[in-house]
């Protein structure tokens, strides 16, 4: 019962990710066969894979994370708080080991929880993928090899509002809008990512909008758990 959670153990997070590199071309010529392969059922017929390439950022075998935003809650003598931080930029090992440190310092007990949007789908896969691939050592709430269902340290708000129904996706952007929580995409979307980062560069825009959506995840499951929202003043970026 999601109402007998303990908020101040669950670390909500979102991921931004990009292709590895700007362009199809700065590929070797294996790794754009290999793009070809892996694309070819999704592509429709007047898509290359040269012109697919921007969308390479949604698989950690040809993408990268340039962002991971945290937040959690806290209660303080000035009532329940809840605490945003980023880690972004061009080093994905430095980012990624810097999120497994506050990981493995300060949600590393049996209680504690992961919680995203989809994440079981895609951030907590992702993340964990991107760390094999870098010889980055998993935190043990990432590394899921023999562990029972039950003993998956993982919250998908996605997952909450299937109800069961597994055929069934909803966006967070959507998911926001029927339940009455203020949009978290209100400057780019996941499909602009890519420009911002390679054509603006611009990462300062990139974690603004990770954070946001990071927000966005808490306030879902305060809705999903009949709390009240968070209003602005309880939201502290540090």
């Amino acid at each position: 019962m999601i109402d007998k959670l303990q908020l101040e153990n669950i670390l909500f997070l979102d991921i931004e990710t990009v292709p590895q590199y700007s362009s199809f071309s700065d590929l070797d010529v294996t790794m754009q066969s290999l793009f070809a392969d892996k694309t070819k059922y999704l592509r429709k017929e007047e898509f290359t894979p040269q012109d697919y390439y921007e969308r390479a950022g949604i698989w950690a075998e040809f993408g990268k994370i340039v962002c991971i935003s945290v937040g959690y809650f806290h209660t303080s003598t000035n009532g329940k708080r809840f605490r945003t931080t980023s880690f972004f930029g061009d080093d994905e090992s430095k980012l990624l080991t810097e999120f497994t440190t506050l990981v493995e310092t300060h949600f590393n007990r049996r209680e504690h929880l992961l919680c995203a949007h989809n994440g079981k789908e895609f951030d907590f896969p992702y993340i964990a993928r991107r760390m094999i691939i870098l010889g980055v050592k998993l935190p043990y709430k990432l590394n899921l090899f023999g562990k029972k269902p039950w003993e998956i340290p993982h919250i998908d708000t996605l997952d909450l509002w299937k109800f069961g129904d597994y055929k069934h996706y909803t966006s967070l952007k959507l998911l926001t809008k029927i339940l009455g929580i203020p949009s978290p995409k209100d400057d780019i979307d996941g499909s602009q990512v890519r420009s911002v980062y390679y054509e603006d560069n611009d990462i300062n825009r990139i974690v603004i909008y990770c954070e946001k959506d990071t927000v966005a995840v808490a306030q879902i499951l305060l809705r999903l758990r009949n709390d009240r929202l968070l209003e602005e003043d309880e939201i502290i970026s540090v």
